[in-house]
């Protein structure tokens, strides 16, 4: 290939003073830190929060399966690129990766902090230090500022903040604090983020009850299958309250949540709209519900042959390749060999577009 991939998914390691030397001074004594704990390791502890946020996983790219660990790591043995940009662009030549769109990882679980005055201010301190990181190179760290959404005005608010600041989308908490995101009351808040041309970003683990690893059903890998339903569950919303019908140049992106299923969860959108919607009382729609799920939502994966597989079945606009650094389930450092295994079938130009162009186009980014 004469160009390289784009991750429209990878994060930050969150160093130790990320939010204590970057939030309100107000909230300084309560702000995320992080502790040494005897067989955890270093974790952040959040004031709030039953259970802290060891690092075990947060940076575990390349690490054999065998070696996987939730808890045990110390900050100096993990990837250093997870808080520092320099190392970064090394990290990502030796991936073969030309840039990353960046997310939080203390952040995401910060999304379900049940205290909204807290989450605002911890946001507030990240985007500050996020700030800095991309700084180093914006066009190689395309950086996702956070927003907690206490109110619809206040989320307008930070969009306008967030835009200000450079940040090229906004990663979106899983529930808001004010309704939730089918209620016509958001209308406003949609337009400004179509008219500062910022899309909209909802990543797993972001929403109430995702983490079911804290009680699982049956073996606790089982778990691992069901972080994709919070994701599911706001796309659906968006469509069947006719959110993107009333804003039809509104882009949501839903993000690590794989993308294989697609084709099947629009199938079933449509069969529900067809034949259940009179008696669920469901909204009225000009188009089928996979119409707007096809035009409206794009979805980023990293391994998932499936989505490979079946991006015929989608819009080609709508894939977006991610390798997930430096997170236990990234590709990294093998991403070309998975990419090699897994595009062995696809036309040059539709490999080009799922890899790199998508996600180009969606943010703006230089050619």
């Amino acid at each position: 290939m004469d160009w390289r991939p784009i991750s429209a998914d990878s994060h930050i390691t969150e160093p130790p003073n990320c939010y204590v030397d970057h939030i309100d001074p107000a909230w300084r004594d309560k702000a995320p830190h992080v502790v040494y704990k005897e067989g955890m390791g270093d974790i952040y502890v959040v004031e709030g929060m039953k259970t802290p946020v060891p690092m075990g996983l947060i940076a575990a790219a390349g690490v054999d399966p065998k070696d996987l660990r939730i808890g045990g790591a110390k900050f100096e043995d993990l990837h250093r690129s997870g808080w520092d940009p320099t190392g970064r662009l090394a990290d990502q030549d030796r991936d073969g990766v030309a840039a990353e769109v960046i997310y939080p990882s203390v952040g995401m679980l910060l999304c379900n902090h049940p205290d909204l005055d807290y989450k605002k201010a911890c946001f507030d301190a990240y985007n500050r230090w996020l700030l800095t990181y991309v700084s180093h190179d914006p066009a190689r760290l395309i950086g996702m500022g956070q927003t907690c959404i206490r109110t619809v005005k206040e989320g307008i608010e930070d969009l306008e903040r967030i835009k200000a600041m450079g940040f090229r989308g906004v990663m979106m908490p899983g529930n808001p604090g004010e309704k939730d995101y089918d209620d016509p009351a958001y209308d406003p808040f949609w337009e400004a983020a179509v008219a500062l041309q910022l899309p909209l970003s909802f990543h797993i683990l972001t929403s109430s009850g995702d983490n079911t690893m804290i009680k699982p059903r049956g073996p606790k890998i089982n778990s691992f299958l069901s972080i994709i339903r919070g994701c599911q569950d706001i796309m659906g919303m968006l469509v069947y309250s006719g959110v993107f019908e009333r804003h039809p140049e509104l882009r949501v992106v839903c993000v690590e949540a794989d993308a294989g299923w697609a084709p099947h969860f629009m199938y079933r959108m449509d069969h529900a709209y067809k034949r259940h919607r009179y008696w669920m009382k469901g909204k009225e729609l000009q188009r089928l519900p996979s119409e707007y799920f096809r035009k409206h939502i794009a979805l980023t994966f990293q391994d998932d042959w499936t989505a490979f597989q079946f991006a015929d079945q989608l819009d080609p606009h709508q894939l977006m390749w991610a390798s997930d650094f430096p997170h236990s389930d990234s590709t990294w450092p093998r991403s070309q060999d998975v990419i090699a295994e897994q595009t062995s079938h696809l036309s040059p130009e539709l490999k080009k577009r799922i890899l790199r162009d998508n996600v180009a186009e969606l943010y703006k980014l230089a050619a």
